[in-house]
């Protein structure tokens, strides 16, 4: 058992973690919103982040009371609350990895034949593409769900006469195979993430090896940004696997059994969390100009 001092030292941070995602992901949503009632049109990286927004706000309120409800023994509500947990969650890594591929496919100064259809079919695909990811999404929850209702079964048959043979089984489907799933469900998008960082690392290396022949002040200064875009994806890489991690390790309940360290685990997830947040509010000039005319008006008052 830990102090209960640290406990409640978690539970505060915690709430204050999940209160700063809130109102990241809520700018997020207000500052796209106004930019699309000025203009009647988001760009495909603005679309992106809005949903990114959309689901971070929602999947913030979901892990603040299926956490409660857990730590309280509450299973059956958490049980419900928790598929729908897992659903966002899985969304927003397929959403985090289209934002990889979007900029892969955009910045890159690769020539291959791929890479121009790509880049010339992006910019009118992104919608569909946000479609797709929300599809996929709900039928990668599906074992999940499955997963879920065999527990709830499980619940209400305790003081029920049953066969030993069948709850053993339904035990180890639920244990092994659905971990399994729950791995792959976010190992794929995670990949697909990497795969594009990679590429756009790759490309933007090469691209400032080529740079450094020129020494004029428009390749000093070429140079700088696209160092500056290095620092930024090398930021949201080490953060967003780290948030693979971490997620990963609380899907599969390898640590939050531990109900004496629940909360200092889930103060863990969430400080990486935040600062993935943020890292991604950083990759949009929309909202770095919204912020900035914000201070400046906060300055001026």
């Amino acid at each position: 058992m830990i102090p209960l001092q640290l406990t409640i030292f978690s539970i505060v941070i915690y709430m204050l973690e999940s209160l700063t995602i809130i109102v990241q992901s809520s700018l997020i949503v207000a500052v796209f919103c106004r930019e699309w009632l000025q203009v009647k049109r988001l760009s495909p990286v603005d679309m992106i982040l809005t949903s990114l927004g959309i689901c971070r706000f929602f999947l913030q309120w979901l892990s603040i009371i299926s956490d409660f409800f857990f730590y309280f023994n509450l299973n059956c509500v958490f049980w419900y609350i928790s598929i729908i947990w897992e659903f966002s969650n899985v969304l927003i890594f397929w959403l985090t990895s289209l934002l990889a591929v979007f900029y892969c496919v955009k910045v890159s100064s690769f020539t291959n034949p791929i890479f121009l259809w790509l880049r010339w079919r992006i910019l009118r695909s992104v919608p569909w593409l946000l479609l797709g990811s929300l599809i996929i999404s709900c039928v990668t929850i599906i074992p999940s769900a499955i997963s879920k209702h065999i527990q709830i079964q499980l619940t209400t048959m305790e003081h029920l006469p049953r066969n030993s043979t069948v709850i053993v089984r339904l035990v180890m489907v639920q244990q092994y195979l659905i971990n399994a799933h729950r791995i792959v469900a976010l190992s794929i998008p995670f990949l697909v993430f990497l795969a594009s960082t990679t590429l756009l690392v790759s490309s933007l290396i090469q691209h400032v090896q080529q740079m450094q022949h020129h020494n004029t002040g428009h390749g000093n200064s070429s140079m700088k940004a696209h160092s500056t875009a290095l620092r930024s994806l090398a930021i949201l890489f080490i953060f967003f696997t780290s948030y693979f991690l971490t997620i990963l390790v609380s899907l599969t309940h390898s640590l939050t059994d531990k109900r004496s360290w629940f909360w200092v685990w889930e103060a863990v997830i969430y400080a990486v969390v935040c600062i993935h947040s943020t890292s991604l509010m950083s990759s949009s000039p929309t909202l770095k100009k919204a912020l900035k005319v914000k201070c400046w008006g906060l300055d001026a008052a």
